[in-house]
């Protein structure tokens, strides 16, 4: 393939097809580039379009490479921003691998650049939806033996928040679903692995009435089949988080906050 002057590279939307992008950049020397997610895609009056498709040995590769430049804070920084979800955001972490590849010295606290600044104050955004997210989740059991849990997150958290729940509720199956992006986290007592599911007709996410999850107890059966059998596991008999100072845009979550 010939080098490209400028151009707009399309990837999956995924980290990693966002770090082989990167590596398109300077593989193919492209000197002016849009990075978009392909639901995102806009014309452009600049460059051609072009489909990256997602490979992970080049994405590792680009990781490992900033591994060598920077602490893991400064990188993990990279991922939190991608997760952020911010239009554009691709382009903002282009430039500050950029700049981070381009010196000498390490970059990733000189706060003097407008992209490390930038890239910071995102990072710990997320960060702190993260925290707040692993404080304020509240499960319900289903009569399979099955917590879930639903939230709607500012950011795309369900990544950094899967190792907290595992380690917390690990002799328990779970589910924690986010309805924003239509894709949870469902945990066997073994493994994890990501789903997708079609919640039934008129489902409340916001309610936590043992009475709702009786009605509706066998749509829920049919919901998880796919995802865990029916078999009765010991659970805890109080599983609420005590926390302190929740924001009300949380309360709708919290079980004890219903009247």
């Amino acid at each position: 393939m010939h080098n490209l002057q400028d151009s707009i590279l399309v990837y999956d939307g995924s980290f990693d097809g966002f770090l082989t992008c990167v590596f398109q950049v300077y593989d193919l020397k492209i000197k002016q580039v849009i990075i978009q997610k392909e639901n995102e895609t806009q014309a452009s009056l600049f460059g051609g379009t072009n489909v990256v498709v997602t490979d992970s040995v080049k994405a590792d590769r680009v990781w490992k490479g900033l591994g060598k430049k920077m602490s893991n804070s400064g990188r993990l920084r990279i991922y939190y921003g991608f997760l952020s979800e911010k239009k554009g955001v691709e382009n903002l972490l282009l430039r500050f691998i950029q700049y981070v590849f381009g010196s000498s010295l390490p970059v990733d606290s000189d706060f003097s650049n407008p992209d490390v600044l930038g890239l910071s104050k995102l990072a710990k955004s997320v960060g702190r939806e993260k925290h707040r997210m692993e404080a304020f989740v509240r499960f319900r059991l289903t009569k399979d033996g099955l917590y879930f849990a639903t939230i709607e997150p500012d950011f795309d958290v369900l990544p950094l928040i899967s190792k907290h729940f595992q380690r917390r509720y690990a002799d328990q199956k779970w589910v924690i679903y986010d309805l924003k992006r239509n894709y949870g986290l469902y945990y066997d007592l073994h493994t994890m692995e990501i789903i997708n599911l079609t919640l039934p007709e008129g489902f409340e996410p916001t309610l936590t009435s043992a009475d709702y999850f009786a009605v509706e107890e066998m749509e829920f059966q049919t919901l998880w089949k796919d995802y865990f059998d029916s078999t009765n596991i010991p659970s805890r008999k109080n599983l609420k988080l005590h926390v302190h100072h929740v924001p009300k845009r949380y309360w709708k979550y919290l079980s004890e906050k219903k009247i």
